[in-house]
């Protein structure tokens, strides 16, 4: 349990190491690009100002068609200055896009970090079952204040471990089945034993608390992982 505990510890350590130097790395490369594209960027004046230079180099001109090819210009260079803005603005909205979505991402990152954090100090810690009541009659299995209508071979399963819990014994898959089918354990497949736990944990539906509910120890077989005291058969 201490080398389970310990490898989700430096896990989630090492993932948290990772989001933060991605969103360094990330940040200053947004950085960089921005800064680069901004100083890249012709001076929105200079257009006008080449306009203006050529209008005081040849002050000699002085033909309608001369006046009005510099008039042109002259528009042509504000016309210039205002796309350049706008393209500015473009380029500024899509960084501010893009700082948005990293942070997004980053948000996300971090609550499933915290969701992995909590989940495993759960499966540390086991479900806290105060109440475990089992109806063989009505093949009702009442969890805390969850309810689960199950199968006769899951309900007898269930039972089986909580009776085996209660005398706090281990069963292996063999155990199980000879328990429930009434036959000699050598006669009993493990594989048999291991198809009613995985049709029980189907049966209870959610995952993390049939995973955690029926617990599975390495070489030594299957466990209810609550308090005894608190296991009901009726």
């Amino acid at each position: 349990m201490q080398g389970g505990t310990s490898s989700a510890t430096d896990l989630t350590r090492t993932a948290s190491r990772a989001v933060l130097w991605g969103f360094a790395a990330i940040v200053t490369v947004l950085a960089v690009t921005a800064v680069f594209l901004f100083i890249n960027l012709p001076d929105a004046g200079a257009f006008n100002a080449r306009v203006e230079r050529i209008f005081i180099e040849h002050s000699d001109l002085t033909g309608q068609a001369e006046l009005k090819l510099l008039e042109i210009l002259a528009l042509s260079g504000t016309a210039f200055a205002e796309t350049l803005g706008s393209y500015r603005m473009v380029i500024f909205v899509l960084m501010v896009f893009a700082s948005a979505l990293l942070i997004t991402a980053l948000v996300v990152i971090l609550m499933l970090i915290t969701l992995h954090r909590r989940l495993a100090q759960l499966e540390r810690a086991g479900i806290q079952v105060s109440s475990l009541v089992i109806n063989r009659a009505e093949r009702k299995v009442a969890l805390n204040d969850m309810e689960f209508a199950l199968t006769e071979a899951a309900v007898e399963t269930l039972a089986v471990l909580a009776e085996a819990r209660m005398d706090g014994d281990i069963l292996s898959g063999a155990q199980i089945e000879a328990t429930i089918s009434g036959r000699d354990e050598a006669n009993c497949d493990e594989a048999a034993g291991a198809t009613r736990i995985k049709r029980l944990r189907d049966s209870l539906g959610n995952q993390m608390v049939s995973e955690l509910l029926v617990r599975n120890i390495a070489r030594q077989g299957y466990i209810l992982a609550i308090d005894r005291k608190a296991i009901r058969i009726v």
